[in-house]
Protein backbone atom coordinates (compact mmCIF):
# COMPACT_ATOMS: atom_id res chain seq x y z
CA UNK A 1 0.00 0.00 0.00
CA UNK A 2 2.41 2.27 -1.13
CA UNK A 3 -0.25 5.32 -0.53
CA UNK A 4 -0.75 4.74 2.97
CA UNK A 5 0.94 7.40 5.45
CA UNK A 6 2.20 6.65 8.90
CA UNK A 7 -0.25 8.16 11.31
CA UNK A 8 -0.29 11.89 12.55
CA UNK A 9 1.53 12.51 15.56
CA UNK A 10 -1.43 14.61 17.19
CA UNK A 11 -3.11 11.02 17.51
CA UNK A 12 -0.43 8.92 18.18
CA UNK A 13 0.06 10.87 21.41
CA UNK A 14 -3.42 11.03 22.29
CA UNK A 15 -4.01 7.14 21.40
CA UNK A 16 -0.62 6.75 24.23
CA UNK A 17 -2.58 9.44 26.46
CA UNK A 18 -5.56 7.06 26.49
CA UNK A 19 -3.87 3.59 26.88
CA UNK A 20 -2.02 5.31 29.71
CA UNK A 21 -4.92 6.40 31.63
CA UNK A 22 -8.52 5.34 30.17
CA UNK A 23 -7.50 1.70 29.29
CA UNK A 24 -4.99 1.73 32.54
CA UNK A 25 -7.64 2.50 34.98
CA UNK A 26 -10.36 0.03 33.00
CA UNK A 27 -7.89 -2.74 31.98
CA UNK A 28 -10.80 -5.64 33.31
CA UNK A 29 -13.28 -3.89 31.71
CA UNK A 30 -11.97 -4.08 28.10
CA UNK A 31 -10.27 -7.68 28.88
CA UNK A 32 -14.10 -8.38 29.36
CA UNK A 33 -15.40 -6.74 25.82
CA UNK A 34 -12.53 -8.13 24.03
CA UNK A 35 -12.89 -11.83 25.05
CA UNK A 36 -17.01 -12.09 25.74
CA UNK A 37 -17.51 -10.08 22.27
CA UNK A 38 -20.62 -7.63 22.34
CA UNK A 39 -23.83 -7.27 23.57
CA UNK A 40 -25.44 -3.81 22.83
CA UNK A 41 -29.21 -3.30 24.00
CA UNK A 42 -29.61 -0.87 21.07
CA UNK A 43 -28.24 0.05 17.54
CA UNK A 44 -27.56 3.87 16.67
CA UNK A 45 -28.15 5.03 12.85
CA UNK A 46 -26.59 8.54 13.41
CA UNK A 47 -24.73 10.84 10.52
CA UNK A 48 -21.31 11.21 9.99
CA UNK A 49 -21.58 14.53 10.52
CA UNK A 50 -17.85 15.26 13.27
CA UNK A 51 -20.38 17.10 15.47
CA UNK A 52 -22.78 14.33 16.32
CA UNK A 53 -21.25 12.31 19.32
CA UNK A 54 -23.71 9.63 20.06
CA UNK A 55 -22.38 8.26 22.99
CA UNK A 56 -21.40 11.67 24.85
CA UNK A 57 -25.14 12.65 24.31
CA UNK A 58 -26.43 9.59 26.13
CA UNK A 59 -23.21 9.00 28.36
CA UNK A 60 -22.46 5.59 27.02
CA UNK A 61 -20.24 3.24 28.02
CA UNK A 62 -18.20 1.49 25.11
CA UNK A 63 -19.94 -1.66 23.70
CA UNK A 64 -23.19 -0.36 24.44
CA UNK A 65 -24.38 0.87 21.09
CA UNK A 66 -24.24 -0.34 18.19
CA UNK A 67 -23.73 2.62 16.00
CA UNK A 68 -23.72 3.13 12.33
CA UNK A 69 -23.19 6.22 10.91
CA UNK A 70 -24.01 7.53 7.31
CA UNK A 71 -24.56 10.10 5.41
CA UNK A 72 -27.55 12.28 6.70
CA UNK A 73 -28.43 9.09 9.16
CA UNK A 74 -30.41 7.45 6.08
CA UNK A 75 -32.02 4.49 5.99
CA UNK A 76 -32.55 2.42 2.24
CA UNK A 77 -35.21 0.36 1.28
CA UNK A 78 -35.01 -3.51 1.63
CA UNK A 79 -33.46 -4.07 -1.80
CA UNK A 80 -32.02 -8.14 -2.01
CA UNK A 81 -30.27 -7.13 -5.05
CA UNK A 82 -26.92 -8.72 -4.61
CA UNK A 83 -25.51 -5.82 -4.85
CA UNK A 84 -23.39 -4.16 -1.75
CA UNK A 85 -25.66 -2.41 0.97
CA UNK A 86 -23.53 -1.38 3.93
CA UNK A 87 -26.51 0.43 5.76
CA UNK A 88 -28.63 -2.64 5.04
CA UNK A 89 -25.90 -4.80 6.17
CA UNK A 90 -25.25 -3.09 9.41
CA UNK A 91 -29.44 -3.47 10.33
CA UNK A 92 -29.33 -7.11 9.42
CA UNK A 93 -26.53 -7.97 11.57
CA UNK A 94 -27.66 -5.49 14.79
CA UNK A 95 -31.56 -7.27 14.48
CA UNK A 96 -30.95 -11.17 13.51
CA UNK A 97 -27.16 -11.47 15.15
CA UNK A 98 -26.80 -9.13 18.17
CA UNK A 99 -30.33 -8.90 18.66
CA UNK A 100 -30.64 -5.56 20.07
CA UNK A 101 -34.06 -4.50 21.87
CA UNK A 102 -34.12 -0.92 20.32
CA UNK A 103 -33.19 0.64 16.99
CA UNK A 104 -32.64 4.57 16.98
CA UNK A 105 -32.51 6.93 14.00
CA UNK A 106 -30.69 10.19 15.17
CA UNK A 107 -31.27 12.62 12.72
CA UNK A 108 -29.48 16.21 13.55
CA UNK A 109 -29.28 20.11 13.10
CA UNK A 110 -27.48 21.54 9.96
CA UNK A 111 -27.30 18.19 8.59
CA UNK A 112 -25.16 18.87 5.11
CA UNK A 113 -26.64 15.85 3.52
CA UNK A 114 -29.92 17.04 4.43
CA UNK A 115 -29.12 20.69 2.94
CA UNK A 116 -27.87 19.29 -0.09
CA UNK A 117 -30.54 17.24 -0.70
CA UNK A 118 -33.12 20.46 -0.90
CA UNK A 119 -30.53 22.21 -2.92
CA UNK A 120 -30.86 19.53 -5.67
CA UNK A 121 -34.45 19.24 -5.47
CA UNK A 122 -34.26 23.23 -6.53
CA UNK A 123 -32.10 23.26 -8.89
CA UNK A 124 -28.87 24.10 -7.37
CA UNK A 125 -26.81 21.13 -6.86
CA UNK A 126 -25.36 20.30 -10.66
CA UNK A 127 -22.54 18.24 -9.15
CA UNK A 128 -25.26 16.03 -6.65
CA UNK A 129 -27.29 15.84 -10.04
CA UNK A 130 -24.45 14.12 -11.36
CA UNK A 131 -24.49 9.81 -11.92
CA UNK A 132 -21.04 9.63 -10.46
CA UNK A 133 -21.90 11.27 -7.06
CA UNK A 134 -22.04 9.34 -4.18
CA UNK A 135 -23.38 11.49 -1.70
CA UNK A 136 -26.35 12.40 -4.37
CA UNK A 137 -27.49 9.07 -5.36
CA UNK A 138 -27.60 8.55 -1.80
CA UNK A 139 -29.49 11.40 -1.32
CA UNK A 140 -32.33 10.15 -3.53
CA UNK A 141 -33.25 8.14 -1.17
CA UNK A 142 -34.78 11.11 0.80
CA UNK A 143 -35.68 13.18 -2.47
CA UNK A 144 -39.09 11.85 -3.12
CA UNK A 145 -40.19 13.50 0.22
CA UNK A 146 -39.35 16.73 -0.51
CA UNK A 147 -42.73 17.80 -1.56
CA UNK A 148 -43.70 17.57 1.99
CA UNK A 149 -41.59 20.82 3.13
CA UNK A 150 -41.18 21.85 -0.56
CA UNK A 151 -43.79 25.29 0.51
CA UNK A 152 -41.84 26.06 3.64
CA UNK A 153 -40.61 29.57 2.90
CA UNK A 154 -38.07 30.08 5.99
CA UNK A 155 -34.48 28.42 4.57
CA UNK A 156 -33.88 27.40 8.69
CA UNK A 157 -37.40 26.05 9.15
CA UNK A 158 -37.39 23.97 5.78
CA UNK A 159 -33.96 22.67 6.46
CA UNK A 160 -35.21 21.44 10.28
CA UNK A 161 -38.25 20.12 9.08
CA UNK A 162 -36.51 17.85 6.05
CA UNK A 163 -34.54 17.21 8.63
CA UNK A 164 -36.81 15.41 10.74
CA UNK A 165 -38.75 14.11 7.43
CA UNK A 166 -35.15 11.96 6.79
CA UNK A 167 -35.70 10.23 10.29
CA UNK A 168 -39.27 9.42 9.25
CA UNK A 169 -38.29 7.98 6.22
CA UNK A 170 -35.54 6.30 7.12
CA UNK A 171 -38.07 4.17 10.39
CA UNK A 172 -40.83 3.47 7.12
CA UNK A 173 -37.78 1.97 5.09
CA UNK A 174 -36.51 -0.31 8.55
CA UNK A 175 -39.85 -1.58 8.43
CA UNK A 176 -39.50 -2.90 4.90
CA UNK A 177 -37.18 -5.34 6.33
CA UNK A 178 -39.03 -8.82 6.67
CA UNK A 179 -36.22 -9.47 9.71
CA UNK A 180 -36.75 -6.11 11.63
CA UNK A 181 -40.90 -5.89 10.81
CA UNK A 182 -40.94 -9.81 12.44
CA UNK A 183 -39.21 -8.21 15.46
CA UNK A 184 -41.22 -5.32 15.69
CA UNK A 185 -44.45 -7.13 15.38
CA UNK A 186 -43.45 -9.63 18.03
CA UNK A 187 -42.50 -7.04 20.31
CA UNK A 188 -38.90 -7.94 20.56
CA UNK A 189 -37.63 -4.40 18.97
CA UNK A 190 -39.10 -0.97 19.21
CA UNK A 191 -37.70 1.63 16.83
CA UNK A 192 -37.26 5.21 17.39
CA UNK A 193 -36.83 8.26 15.85
CA UNK A 194 -34.53 11.38 17.36
CA UNK A 195 -33.60 14.58 16.17
CA UNK A 196 -30.77 16.49 17.94
CA UNK A 197 -29.78 20.27 18.72
CA UNK A 198 -26.04 20.60 18.02
CA UNK A 199 -26.12 23.94 19.15
CA UNK A 200 -28.82 24.42 21.73
CA UNK A 201 -27.88 20.52 23.06
CA UNK A 202 -31.65 19.60 22.92
CA UNK A 203 -32.97 16.30 21.97
CA UNK A 204 -37.11 15.59 20.01
CA UNK A 205 -38.44 12.51 20.10
CA UNK A 206 -40.86 11.17 17.28
CA UNK A 207 -44.09 10.94 18.84
CA UNK A 208 -46.03 8.47 16.40
CA UNK A 209 -49.30 9.14 18.27
CA UNK A 210 -49.14 13.04 17.98
CA UNK A 211 -47.21 12.70 14.51
CA UNK A 212 -44.46 14.90 15.83
CA UNK A 213 -41.17 15.54 17.32
CA UNK A 214 -41.77 16.31 21.18
CA UNK A 215 -38.87 17.76 23.39
CA UNK A 216 -37.16 14.57 25.44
Amino acid sequence: MQHAKPLPSYLVQRYQGWKATTYADNKSWYRHLGILGQHPRAMIISCCDSRVHVTSIFGADQGEFFIHRNIANLVPPYEPDGSRHGTSAAVEYAVTALKVAHLIVLGHSKCGGVQGCIDMCEGNAPALEAKESFVGRWMDVLRPNYEKVAGIKDADEKARSFEKEAVLVSLENLMSFPFVRERVESGDLTLHGLWHNIAEGGLEAFDPEAGKFNEV
